[in-house]
């Protein structure tokens, strides 16, 4: 029994030390892939992080904003510092949805800053929420978080090497936002965004669900989809999906525009 007890004591022993060992390996690797990739919590905390980086940024500045037009404040605190990085010679590229077309402070914010030098163009859709600052650092939203009071901080090359090829594949089927100050309203792309609406409503999508996706409101949706309906004498959702799928409206358009 002893001589039992005492082969269970050394097997134990060494099962400790294995486990110590295996211990020690994934803290190390733990400590080191966290640093590069780290939470950031709370709003003010993140806008203070990234205006950090962004008043460091020296070669490149990558942002992607979905959601349609910004908050006149947030514009305004961010023309400062988007401002001083351009006269630092920083290339600046960002990234909105259609929608910002029509948005007269965004488009007030978006002419000063190309008249620095940066360059702005739209999309039907952007992916998320993006800022990448000289290929070193990410922020993007936290996946689990409905808030967006969580940021993930990145700043692992593969993961940075990554989000930028996303960015620069949005970027070439963008199209360019060229805004004039004498311009009173630029080109909205109406026939773009409605193309796109009864595109999402084909597919199943609700108002709320299409309104989230292109950066518009519900209301907006809603008219895009009234006025389709009345141009193809539809009375109701199905019969309209029926009559663009019979119809061919959206290929048709789609092969034809510029």
């Amino acid at each position: 029994m002893e001589a039992a007890m005492e082969a269970q004591q050394n097997s134990l022993a060494l099962a400790r030390a294995s486990l110590h060992r295996a211990e020690e390996v994934y803290r190390t690797v733990y400590r080191t892939n966290s640093a590069q990739v780290r939470t950031i919590t709370g709003a003010d905390v993140i806008s203070v992080t990234i205006r950090s980086v962004v008043d460091s940024c020296r070669t490149e500045l990558l942002t992607a904003q979905p959601g349609g037009g910004r908050p006149e404040e947030l514009l305004e605190r961010a023309l400062t510092s988007d401002l001083a990085a351009l006269r630092r010679d920083v290339r600046q590229r960002t990234i909105y949805q259609h929608t910002v077309r029509s948005h007269g402070p965004t488009l007030h914010y978006i002419e000063q800053v190309c008249a620095a030098g940066a360059e702005v163009r739209t999309l039907e859709e952007v992916f998320d929420r993006l800022i990448v600052c000289d290929r070193k650092i990410a922020f993007i939203p936290d996946p689990h978080e409905e808030r967006r009071s969580v940021a993930l901080a990145v700043e692992h090359p593969g993961m940075i090497r990554y989000l930028v090829g996303i960015f620069d594949h949005a970027w070439e089927r963008a199209t360019p936002l060229l805004h004039e100050p004498t311009e009173h309203r630029p080109p909205l792309l109406t026939d773009q965004n409605r193309r796109a609406v009864l595109q999402l409503m084909v597919n199943g999508y609700t108002d709320e669900t299409i309104a989230g996706r292109l950066g518009m409101s519900t209301r907006t949706v809603a008219t895009h989809v009234r006025k389709a309906s009345e141009l193809l004498g539809s009375r109701s959702r199905a019969q309209l999906a029926y009559l663009i799928a019979k119809t061919g409206v959206l290929e048709d358009a789609t092969a034809t525009a510029p």
